[in-house]
Order: structure tokens, then sequence, then C-alpha cells
């Protein structure tokens, strides 16, 4: 039977490790084991841990076909033995978050004419954790501090921060890192200096008296600097050679396949979640540098990735869809003077009574439109919990539309705009366009107010 490996860290290496992220830190598992004196039962559920020397691992690195070649010394095989020995875990997640995240990394790499081992970098840099922020305030999978993330066009305030979003700020660092390669004309030194600044490898260059290599001004260069390009070229050899360190990752994790739609005003996810019926986690996770499920009037134009499976039904119904987004759903007030049957005070509903019964396709933003309701009315009429309704399902609706219904002294019919209203709702109620009735009542927006008199013909 293969015993498991025992390994020590070559002397003096582990002293220096700089952690990668902050979760980093907090998984790590550097402090020293303490054995009880109590009874060590057997554990029959090991990992077999190969062994390896350091021949083996450069005569694997030598035969490498890659765009950003490097040779193995000491320091980058012991944080080789650090990632597949002693600190697999913190490999096995980096294993399950890379689907996410690679296949996007490789096709902008290339599309800005970079080696695709770049990728690897970002295992560095954040563990492949898009919303990890660093103790000094860098940010996403690329660790972009505010100012930086700004020079290269992402937003960053208190409602957006582009630095989360995985395709804004993989361009930026493509083009970054470009801009690195060009200054310093060397893969190995570009990488310093997205770590450190590009004024602190120029200061390292000059204290070495002019050397060019990142090993020739090592010693010269930030101590966490000393451990980051090891450790990306530690990693590039990992993830080519999982099969002989024995990583075999059974339940890889997918970005969802999502289509990206622009609803042109703000709103919030968790509103147009009950709308459509989605999930509001699965939207968060989509659109990452949207903090506190809030899109600004400030970037109404943004796009915002819908899951794929929702993105035929919301593009076909975007314009009550979004209309809706800016009303606050409100609960219908019951007229004390109008007598309820058993089953009307149930629900809690006021005018006529209507029964719907739920066909295949419907949500309750639809039923809710074509009715001229809100969506909470719905759920608070028939005491649902949730958006979500079955086929063949009975709802009940009240409808008062004509109580809001008046003519001025001019002959006009106008309508009295009630809480839960939106244009798109009063257009749908009186056979009107929402252009004709902003045309009618010189609107030059779509944001009405309970209260408000409204010219529909």
């Amino acid at each position: 039977m293969k015993k498991k490996l025992a390994r020590s860290i070559i002397a003096g290496a582990i002293t220096c490790l700089i952690p990668l992220t902050e979760s980093f830190s907090q998984e790590s598992p550097l402090e020293s084991a303490v054995v009880l004196d109590e009874e060590i039962l057997p554990n029959y559920h090991y990992e077999y841990i190969p062994d390896f020397t350091f021949d083996q691992i450069s005569k694997r690195v030598q035969e490498m076909d890659t765009d950003m070649p490097f040779e193995l010394n000491d320091r980058i095989f012991s944080f080789i033995q650090y990632f597949t020995v002693r600190n697999r875990e913190y490999t096995k997640m980096v294993l399950a978050r890379k689907d996410q995240f690679f296949p996007l990394f490789e096709k902008t790499l290339k599309e800005h004419e970079l080696p695709v081992e770049i990728q690897y970098l970002s295992i560095v840099e954040s563990g492949l954790d898009p919303k990890i922020k660093s103790r000094v305030g860098a940010m996403g999978l690329w660790q972009f501090m505010p100012a930086t993330g700004r020079m290269y066009g992402m937003h960053v305030n208190p409602d957006i921060d582009d630095r989360m979003d995985p395709e804004l700020s993989t361009v930026a660092a493509a083009k970054y890192l470009k801009s690195l390669h060009r200054m310093f004309g060397n893969w190995e030194l570009a990488l310093a200096a997205y770590n450190c600044g590009p004024g602190n490898v120029r200061k390292a260059i000059r204290r070495s008296g002019g050397k060019k290599t990142f090993w020739q001004i090592y010693n010269y260069l930030p101590r966490e600097t000393r451990g980051y390009v090891p450790q990306f070229q530690a990693f590039l050899y990992i993830l080519n050679h999982l099969e002989e360190h024995n990583f075999n990752l059974e339940e890889p994790t997918y970005l969802a396949e999502y289509e990206k739609i622009r609803f042109d005003r703000a709103f919030r996810l968790d509103k147009l979640a009950e709308l459509t019926d989605l999930c509001v986690q699965d939207l968060e996770k989509l659109n990452p540098s949207i903090k506190s499920k809030k899109v600004p009037d400030t970037h109404s134009s943004m796009e915002i990735k819908i899951p794929l499976a929702k993105a035929s039904f919301l593009k076909e119904n975007l314009a009550w869809i979004s209309d809706s987004l800016g009303n606050a759903p409100q609960l219908p007030l019951l007229a004390s003077n109008l007598e309820l049957t058993p089953v009307e005070k149930a629900v809690g509903g006021t005018g006529a009574k209507v029964t719907y019964k739920v066909k295949s396709g419907d949500v309750l933003g639809s039923i809710a439109t074509r009715h001229g309701v809100t969506v909470s009315q719905i759920k608070a009429w028939n005491n649902l919990s949730s958006n979500l309704i079955r086929v063949g399902q009975t709802l009940y609706l009240f409808s008062d539309s004509g109580s809001s219904l008046a003519e001025n002294s001019a002959g006009q019919k106008t309508y009295t705009v009630r809480p839960g209203d939106s244009l798109w709702i009063i257009s749908q109620k009186h056979s009107l366009s929402v252009e004709q009735i902003k045309r009618l009542n010189n609107l030059n927006s779509n944001t009405i107010k309970p209260g408000q008199k409204l010219i529909i013909g």
C-alpha cells in the first residue's frame, strides 16, 4: 500500500511566503499542528500525494510549450511543493473556480495578442474571487486599486464598482499588462511591475546597477514582489501538470450562460427579480459590479447580464418590465363603504372580482400588466409568499379601473394616477401607447406620481 508523503518545505522558504489574498491567509495551514495526548484513531480516508524531485520538475518545465518560459530554481520549486503538498486545498479551490473565468480570460488575452498564460496571474491576485478586497483597497479578480481602475475606464463609486466585473476588469488587466511589457520588454519584470508598480521596478533596476531581468534585480524588489512572480510560475507549472500531482477535480463550477439587456432606467435587482420570477442571487452573481442591488440613474444605460433561459422572455416583454421597474409595489387601499363577500374579504380586494386561471408561460408580471394591477397586489389577494405560480392555478384579481376616470371642463377624458400605476399599465387599460399618453400630457419622461391627472382622450 502506498504511503502518504510527508515533506518539509525548503528551509527558510515558508517564512518568506506572501499570502495571495485575504482569503488565502485565512485558509493557509502554516501554523504548526498540535498533537494532543489522546488516542489517535486510524484515518482510512487519506489522499495519495505523489513524490517528486527537483530534477523531475525541472525536466517537465523544460518540456512545457509556453509563450512565457521560465527556468526552475529553488524559490519556484518551494512554491510548487507548497501548493501541491502542504496547501493542496487552496489549489483545489482554484481548480473548482477556474472554469467560470478561464474561457473569458483566454478570449480577452488572445484579442489583445497577449500570452494566454497570463490568466494564471489572477490566481495569485485573487484566488479567482471577483468580490475579494485586499487590506489596501485593491478589488476584484485582477486586484485593481481605485485610481488604476478609473485610469482604464472602470467606474468606482458607492453604487457601481466595475473592478468586480469579470469582463471589464480582464480587459483593463490586459491593457495594463501590455503597456508594462512595452515598458520593460520582459514578462517577468512586467508581472513584477503589475504587483509593486513600475516605479519600484525602475528603482530596483537602478539599485542593481542597471540589470534588466527579474532574478538579477530580485534582492532589490519589495519583499512581496519577490514571492509574487515565483508563485505565478509555480501555478503555471501546476495547472499544466495536474495528473502528475493527483489533482482530480470532480465538480468544477461553470459560469451560467447569459445575455446582456439594457433597461435604460434606474432600478433594483430585487424589483427585477420580483417582476420576472428570476432569482435575485443569480442576478447578483452575474452582475457582481452592482453594489447593494441598485442600478443608479448615472448608470441607467449599463447592460445587465440575464440568465440565458429568461433572456427571450425579458426581451419580448421589455417595454412593460422596464416601465414597471420604476414603480414601488404598494398594497391596495380598502374602500370602507364597499360590502365584500367572504372570499373577497379573505383576499383583501376591492371592485369587481375576476378569476384567472394560470396558463403555460404566465408569470405574475405579465398577468398583472394584462389586468392593470401590480404583482404585489396579486400576491396579497392570493396569499402568495413568492412569485412562483403553476399552470392551472386559480388567481383572484379585482378590477376597479373606471373609478379614476373623469372628464375635465374641456371635454377631455382624464385619469387620476393611483399607487402602483405606471404609464405602461395605464396605456394597456385605455388602449393607448405610452408615447401617446406622453404627447397628450407633454411628459418628458415616464415618471408619474399618485394623484397626478393625465389626459387619456
